[in-house]
């Protein structure tokens, strides 16, 4: 009986759970909503590489068509995470042990977690309260995994990125809100 339970699919066994995929997630909250493995390079971080930022992004698309252009093996982009505005909710697209295409810079797209926020960087509406609290929670569970200080030398604007032709998320993100919930989450 044993051995036939070990050919049994996890997700028969795990009820309700099983459509979210076992191990899927790293974020407790999150939602898996897989990038396609054509956007992302496989890897075992952090023994194959340190991860020591988090790479703050907002979308300059809606939601649903940042989750769709990370779908899209024809985009090569992805980014570990996506934040809805309206609400705050969690989409995870890469694990964190995988390298999320998002920082336009291979040396911090192998050390960094990218988070992309619903939005446009001129539109302040976007910048909500859900966005801003879910947000920093992620973000502080980042950094106390890897052990990440919780300030702005190490939570970067992708405009922040070495290289970078991007000005996300712009002069209107708050980053002394931002930082303040990150070191309260």
């Amino acid at each position: 009986m044993g051995a036939a339970l070990a050919t049994v699919p996890y997700a028969l066994l795990s009820g309700t759970r099983a459509a979210a995929q076992p191990r899927a997630v790293d974020h407790p909250s999150a939602e898996w909503q897989p990038a396609s493995t054509s956007n992302y390079t496989r890897s075992s971080r952090p023994t194959a590489y340190p991860v020591d930022h988090v790479v703050i992004h907002v979308t300059q698309e809606t939601y649903a068509d940042t989750l769709s252009i990370f779908r899209d093996p024809e985009r090569q982009v992805s980014a570990h995470y996506v934040v809805r505005s309206s609400d705050g909710h969690v989409a995870q697209c890469v694990r964190e042990a995988d390298i999320a295409w998002h920082a336009g810079n291979w040396d911090y797209n192998t050390r960094s977690i990218g988070i992309e926020h619903e939005g446009w960087v001129d539109r302040p509406e976007y910048f909500t309260n859900a966005m801003y609290e879910q947000s920093a929670r992620l973000t502080a569970a980042i950094c106390t995994t890897y052990g990440i200080p919780k300030d702005r030398e190490h939570i970067i604007a992708h405009h922040e990125v070495p290289g970078s032709d991007h000005t996300d998320p712009g002069p209107l993100w708050d980053w002394t809100r931002y930082i303040r919930l990150v070191n309260f989450a």
